[in-house]
C-alpha cells in the first residue's frame, strides 16, 4: 500500500508542474503537421534561378578549382545565379563555401546590404525588396545547417507571401525564405515545440531532455496509477469501474484510451535530442573513400560550353550545375528549373545521362570498406529507411528521389548507404544505431509508417484524434493540479487552531 501512495503522490506532483508543458507541446505538434518550421526545399532553389546561358558566360570550372586550392582540398563545385549573376560556389568538406565571380574567376569578398538586396530580387522575381538587417541567428534561423553562412542578412519582400529572406554573408545565396505565414504559425508551432523561448540558455537541450524525461515518467506512472485504479472485475459502489467523478473520471478515462500513445509521443520526443549520444554513429566508412580524392582542375577535362551544350542534347535546359568525386573521378550533375537532371563525366568521350551505372556507385561505395562484404539493390520503391516526406515536414528538404542505389555492408556499425543514381552524390549512411532511431524517434513521433505516408489524410486524421486524446488527459490534469493548489493555498491561510493541552486542571477550560 505504501509503494501504492507513492506512485499516486509522484504521477500527481510531476502532472501539477508538466501537464502545461504537455498541452503545449501536443497542441504545437498539430500545427507543425500543417505548417513546418521554415526551410528552403532543393525545388524551391531552382524555381528561382534563371536559365545559365548556352555559351561564353564562365571562366573555366578547373580554373576555379585551382584558385581555391590554396586554403584547403575543395570537395565540390557549383555553377549557379546569385543576384542575376552567374557565380561559382566551392564547397570544402567542413561545410564552408566560397565564392567566385564566374565571369572572372575572381574571389569575391563578403557580401554587403547592396548585393543581397540584389540576390534577394531574383528569388523574388523583381519583388520589391527591403534590406532589414545582418544577424547571426533569430526565431526563424535556428539551424546548425547555416552555420557556415552566417552572420545572415534579412531582406524582406513585398511579395504575395510577404516573404522574409535569410541571405548568406559568405556566397549571397538565398539560404531560407520564411513567408508570413510560416513565421506566424510557427510561434505557435515550432518555437512552442522545441521551447526555442530558452534556445540561447546554453543549457537548453538538458532543459528540454529533463523535461521530457520527467514528463515521460509521468504518463508511466499515470498509465500504472490508472490501471491500479481500474476494476476490470467487480465494479465499485457508483456503478463505474472508476472510482473518480468529475474531471478526475475524464481524466483517468482518457489516459486509459490516450495515454499509451502520449508516452510513445513523449518519449520518442525525448529521443530526438539525441541525449547522452545513444545513436550516435559507430560507422567507420569515411565519404573520402567514396569521393576517391580530391577535385582538382586536371579532373575537368570536358569545357564547359562542350558540357553545356551535350546537356542540351540531352534534353536539358541546366539552371544550376554541381561537380563532385565518386571513385576517384569527377562528375557533373546538371538541373533545371522542375528539378529534372542529367549526369555526365567529365572525360571528352563522357556523354549525358539519367541515370549512373550501378557498378560505377557499386565501386565507389565498395572503396569505403574493401574488406567489409556488400549487397547491392536498385530499389525501385521506398523501403523503411528511405521515404520522402512532406514538404512541411522535418525533413522535407531532403531530396528522396526513386530509383536509388542501397548498398549494405556486414562491418562491425552494419552500414547501409543510399547512392544517387541520378547525381552519384550519397544520400544517407546509416549505422545500427541510425535505423534504431528510425523506428524509436521518427516512427513512434511522426507516424511515418509507408502505408500512413500513403494515406495523409488517414495519418493527419489519427494523429489530430490522439493529439485530442491527449489533450484531454492535459487539460483535465491542468484544471486538477489547479485545484489542487488552490486548495493548499486556501489551507495555508486558515489560522491554526491552538494545541489542546493534554493535562486539564478540573474546573478550567481549554484557552481559545
Amino acid at each position: 500500500m505504501q509503494l501504492k501512495r507513492h506512485l499516486y503522490l509522484w504521477h500527481r506532483r510531476l502532472g501539477i508542474v508538466l501537464c502545461l508543458f504537455m498541452a503545449l507541446w501536443l497542441v504545437s505538434g498539430v500545427v507543425m503537421l500543417y505548417v513546418g518550421y521554415p526551410k528552403l526545399t532543393p525545388a524551391e532553389h531552382l524555381a528561382h534561378l534563371p536559365v545559365l546561358p548556352a555559351s561564353g558566360c564562365c571562366v573555366e570550372p578547373g580554373r576555379v578549382v585551382a584558385a581555391g586550392t590554396a586554403q584547403s582540398p575543395p570537395v565540390g563545385l557549383r555553377l549557379t545565379s546569385i543576384g542575376g549573376r552567374p557565380r561559382y560556389l566551392l564547397a570544402y568538406a567542413d561545410g564552408s563555401s566560397r565564392a567566385f565571380d564566374a565571369r572572372s574567376g575572381r574571389l569575391l569578398p563578403a557580401v554587403d546590404a547592396e548585393q543581397a538586396l540584389a540576390s534577394a530580387r531574383q528569388f523574388g522575381a523583381g519583388a520589391p525588396a527591403r534590406y532589414l538587417d545582418l544577424v547571426m541567428e533569430d526565431a526563424w534561423s535556428r539551424s546548425r545547417a547555416l552555420d557556415a553562412d552566417r552572420p545572415l542578412h534579412r531582406v524582406q519582400l513585398a511579395d504575395e507571401a510577404q516573404s522574409l529572406l535569410y541571405i548568406s554573408s559568405r556566397t549571397g545565396a538565398v539560404v531560407r525564405d520564411a513567408s508570413a505565414r510560416e513565421r506566424a504559425w510557427n510561434w505557435l508551432g515550432a518555437w512552442l515545440h522545441w521551447l526555442y523561448a530558452a534556445r540561447d540558455l546554453p543549457w537548453w537541450a538538458e532543459l528540454v531532455i529533463y523535461l521530457a524525461l520527467a514528463a515521460s515518467l509521468m504518463a508511466l506512472l499515470g498509465q500504472v496509477v490508472g490501471l491500479l485504479r481500474w476494476r476490470f472485475g467487480k465494479p465499485y459502489r457508483s456503478g463505474s469501474r472508476s472510482p473518480y467523478a468529475g474531471a478526475a473520471r475524464w481524466h483517468h478515462l482518457a489516459g486509459l484510451l490516450f495515454g499509451g500513445v502520449l508516452l510513445a509521443w513523449i518519449f520518442s520526443g525525448l529521443l530526438s535530442m539525441r541525449p547522452w549520444q545513444l545513436f550516435d554513429s559507430r560507422s567507420t566508412l569515411n565519404v573520402a573513400d567514396y569521393r576517391g580524392g580530391a577535385l582538382t582542375a586536371e579532373q575537368l577535362a570536358l569545357p564547359l560550353d562542350e558540357s553545356l551544350a551535350r546537356l542540351r542534347q540531352a534534353g536539358l535546359h541546366a539552371h544550376e550545375l554541381e561537380w563532385r568525386m565518386l571513385g576517384g573521378r569527377a562528375y557533373l550533375s546538371a538541373f533545371d528549373a522542375a528539378g529534372n537532371s542529367r549526369v555526365m563525366g567529365q572525360q571528352a568521350q563522357d556523354q549525358a545521362q539519367r541515370l549512373l551505372p550501378d557498378a560505377t556507385l557499386l565501386a565507389a561505395a565498395r572503396a569505403m570498406q574493401p574488406a567489409a562484404r556488400s549487397e547491392a539493390e536498385l530499389l525501385h520503391d521506398y523501403d523503411a529507411y528511405y521515404y520522402a516526406r512532406a514538404e512541411q515536414s522535418m525533413y522535407g528538404h531532403y531530396p528522396r528521389r526513386l530509383p536509388v542505389l542501397r548498398v549494405r555492408f556486414d562491418d562491425a556499425a552494419a552500414t547501409w548507404l543510399y547512392l544517387a543514381p541520378q547525381s552519384g552524390a550519397l544520400l544517407a549512411q546509416l549505422d545500427s544505431r541510425a535505423r534504431a532511431s528510425r523506428w524509436l524517434f521518427n516512427l513512434l513521433h511522426s507516424w511515418d509508417w509507408q502505408p500512413l505516408l500513403e494515406r495523409p489524410h488517414l495519418r493527419e486524421a489519427l494523429i489530430i484524434l490522439f493529439s485530442l486524446g491527449g489533450l484531454a488527459i492535459s487539460l483535465s490534469g491542468i484544471l486538477l493540479g489547479w485545484r489542487r493548489l488552490s486548495r493548499l493555498r486556501r489551507a495555508g491561510k486558515r489560522p491554526r487552531p491552538a494545541p489542546t493541552p493534554s493535562y486539564i486542571p478540573q474546573g478550567e477550560t481549554p484557552c481559545p
